[in-house]
């Protein structure tokens, strides 16, 4: 596991990258995560899996539509990944970000753990 935090107008993002072996596991990781992070706002997420077939799905928790999972995917489909997630954890700092600069925050969380 890679973890990188990012604070963008007082709201902290905390960004996770795990190698997976099977979806189970990525229920386990988010499980443990939202019990780490209890008084998080959002728990965002997108996983890419590949045994025989591919799996992937994405999660914005509560942000506005495609603001937060459809992002972390795009940055991992880029980056060619697979058994791979990638959570990203978000204090909200009471700044809203706006649709872009919410897409802008997940994506940098997102490029900055995966380097």
């Amino acid at each position: 596991m890679n973890s990188v935090e990012l604070v963008i107008k007082k709201s902290k993002f905390i960004a996770y990258k795990y190698e997976i072996n099977s979806l189970q596991e990525v229920k386990d990781i988010l499980k443990n995560l939202k019990t780490e992070h209890k008084k998080a706002n959002h728990i965002c997420y997108a996983y890419v899996y590949n045994k025989e077939q591919v799996s992937e799905k994405c999660s914005d928790d509560g942000e506005p539509n495609r603001t937060a999972g459809y992002p972390i995917l795009q940055v991992m489909k880029k980056k060619n990944l697979t058994n791979t997630l990638v959570a990203v954890v978000r204090y909200f700092g009471g700044i809203k970000l706006g649709a872009g600069g919410l897409t802008r925050a997940y994506t940098n969380a997102t490029s900055e753990v995966l380097k």
